[in-house]
């Protein structure tokens, strides 16, 4: 899904939250908003890893967009393949920023937030027909990664 897409999104269900949840925090409403796109950062970070320089904000979308033409051609192919692994999606990292929100209040925001976000993922994956690309699990990334074979 777009990054506009999830700032949209987003931005409606924080407005949602606010209506009909007045006595939630504003700042606690702002972190549910903001966490409900950040968490993309780690598309960036994979972009500048894989081209092994730093990029703009624009030329990594531009590094998606070759990504996404990729693998319709893949897909067009019959070809399953994993795409970029993105550490900020994965169960693993959702659970530890869960477990941060028992000890500040904030984080369950960003918690949740990230939660909302990795859904619309999964529905748009899944619409798409390649939600084998994404690993969800950091431990079968380690098990599958060179670095420790």
């Amino acid at each position: 899904m777009l990054p506009r897409w999830h700032i949209l999104l987003g931005a409606l269900f924080s407005l949602i939250l606010f209506i009909f949840l007045p006595n939630i925090s504003p700042v606690f409403i702002i972190l549910f908003f903001l966490s409900s796109f950040l968490i993309d950062f780690d598309h960036y970070a994979t972009s500048v890893l894989k081209s092994k320089k730093f990029l703009n904000l624009w030329d990594s979308f531009g590094y998606h967009k070759m990504k996404y033409i990729e693998q319709q051609k893949e897909k067009k192919k019959g070809i399953k393949k994993k795409g970029d692994f993105h550490l900020f999606h994965t169960l693993e990292f959702h659970v530890l920023i869960g477990l941060l929100g028992l000890i500040w209040l904030g984080f369950f925001y960003i918690f949740l937030g990230m939660v909302f976000h990795s859904l619309l993922d999964l529905f748009s994956l899944t619409y798409a027909g390649v939600i084998y690309r994404r690993e969800f699990f950091l431990f079968n990334w380690f098990k599958k990664s060179k670095v420790f074979n």
